[in-house]
């Protein structure tokens, strides 16, 4: 697709014979979660819309709906206009100065954007590198808060089996330590506590239902561990509702709910980790939205730019920050050098702007009315144990680990770019994918699993 008002895109130069970029990855470049001899990866020639220009190591091309934005940033797609404009407007003014003792209008402007649009009551800003780093100055924050009010004791975090935050130290302390990707660690990083995942939940008319027994359980669970621990803890910590990279696990609300009252009733802060959920992807602006929640902080990311840039960002409410201010510390105990980078902010003000102009609930639910039909077939299948969707959000999970080699390649020949898991094929469309994307990208999952796993 091309965005309204856009410079017709260029054409890529695609190559013809063995592409010459791959060969020269190999070998040079690690991937993410992957050996230096590992499978070639896929040359990037150009991208546009939706669309990204492939190219193989052998040559063979591709033009490919983008089925993961990105890793779940671009949702506005690639070479929208209005975040192009941005960028290179405040690139024209300055690209970056230290925060340290300075402030600019990008960082200021995006601050009141965010506390306007998250729930009421996040009323300050930290600006981080990344979604991870932002998950870092959280847990420190919680600590320092304990600490402002004489519980120095409380240094511990409880978090959920399933959940995951990162790959710096302390967010791998928060990360499922059996079944998380960070067992290589395990000298290295803090021991949390852990709660078992929440009981899974389905969409039906809108809402998110749930085994009743199985979450009472579960709560009963949360309030005995944090009757026994919680003069050791600072914070619980949760993704809301979608547990992202630890398995795309859907889970009952009002086990978020319960969170929070647990959580005022001991004392603890509520850290919520929006990195994957926030800016509208799971059908609610926040995914807090669904247990109608406000966290003491909150974690953003990911979207927040649009894909263009690594920005984060970690709200927190008036009580936490005035008990830090009021301590010996007074500071927040953090400070990166490409804090509030100005050109980030630029691009993440756009972006939030196009996010509110562009009617993103109803893109997200038409995205997700066509993944609800697009990846019924799947269920169909012997190797499928599930498929479920939630917003912006669509899930196969097999009963196996997936091929991820052979069912990549097997989307790409149906035109759809897709990187599975462990044992699931799932999809993270852009917002601005067309009705035809959607359709193209359910009918390219469901024929790779077939081909491949059948």
């Amino acid at each position: 697709m091309t965005h309204a008002g856009a410079d017709t895109p260029a054409v890529p130069v695609l190559p013809s014979g063995p592409d010459p970029l791959v060969a020269r990855d190999r070998g040079l470049l690690w991937h993410p979660y992957a050996p230096l001899d590992g499978d070639a990866p896929y040359a990037v020639h150009g991208a546009h819309g939706t669309s990204l220009h492939l190219a193989a190591q052998d040559g063979t091309t591709f033009e490919a709906v983008d089925a993961m934005s990105s890793w779940w940033s671009a949702i506005h797609g690639y070479r929208h206009p209005a975040l192009d404009r941005a960028l290179l407007e405040q690139a024209g003014r300055f690209s970056h100065v230290m925060f340290g003792g300075l402030t600019h209008e990008p960082a200021v402007h995006l601050a009141e954007q965010l506390v306007a649009l998250t729930p009421d009551g996040l009323d300050h800003v930290f600006f981080a590198d990344s979604g991870s780093v932002a998950v870092e100055v959280a847990l420190k924050l919680a600590v320092q808060y304990q600490l402002g009010l004489g519980r120095p004791r409380r240094t511990r975090f409880l978090a959920l089996r399933g959940g995951y935050h990162g790959d710096t130290f302390a967010a791998m302390g928060v990360c499922d330590p059996v079944d998380g990707m960070h067992a290589a660690f395990p000298s290295l990083i803090a021991e949390q506590l852990f709660l078992p995942r929440p009981p899974a939940a389905r969409l039906a008319g809108g809402q998110l239902v749930s085994d009743p027994e199985a979450v009472e359980a579960w709560i009963g669970a949360l309030e005995t561990m944090v009757a026994q621990y919680g003069d050791e803890l600072a914070a619980i910590i949760v993704e809301p509702v979608l547990q992202g990279a630890g398995g795309m696990h859907i889970y009952a609300p009002e086990c978020l709910a319960a969170a929070r009252r647990v959580a005022d009733d001991f004392g603890l802060l509520l850290i919520v980790d929006e990195i994957a959920t926030g800016f509208g992807r799971t059908g609610k602006l926040f995914a807090s939205h669904w247990a109608g929640i406000v966290p003491d902080i909150m974690c953003v990311g990911k979207a927040l730019t649009g894909g263009y840039l690594t920005l984060a960002a970690m709200l927190c409410s008036a009580r936490v920050a005035t008990v830090v201010t009021n301590s010996p510390l007074r500071a927040l105990l953090h400070g990166p050098t490409f804090m509030a980078n100005p050109l980030a902010c630029a691009v993440a003000s756009a972006s939030l702007d196009l996010l509110c102009a562009s009617g993103w609930q109803g893109q997200v639910d038409g995205i997700e009315r066509g993944l609800a039909v697009g990846l019924a077939p799947a269920r169909e299948l012997e190797a499928v144990r599930e498929v479920r969707v939630l917003g912006a959000v669509g899930v196969v999970e097999l009963f196996g680990a997936v091929d991820v080699p052979a069912v990549t390649l097997a989307a790409l020949e149906c035109g759809v770019w897709i990187r599975p898991f462990r044992n699931l094929i799932y999809t993270m469309p852009p917002f601005v994918s067309t009705a035809a994307d959607v359709a193209d990208i359910g009918a390219g999952i469901c024929a790779a699993v077939a081909r491949v796993h059948g």
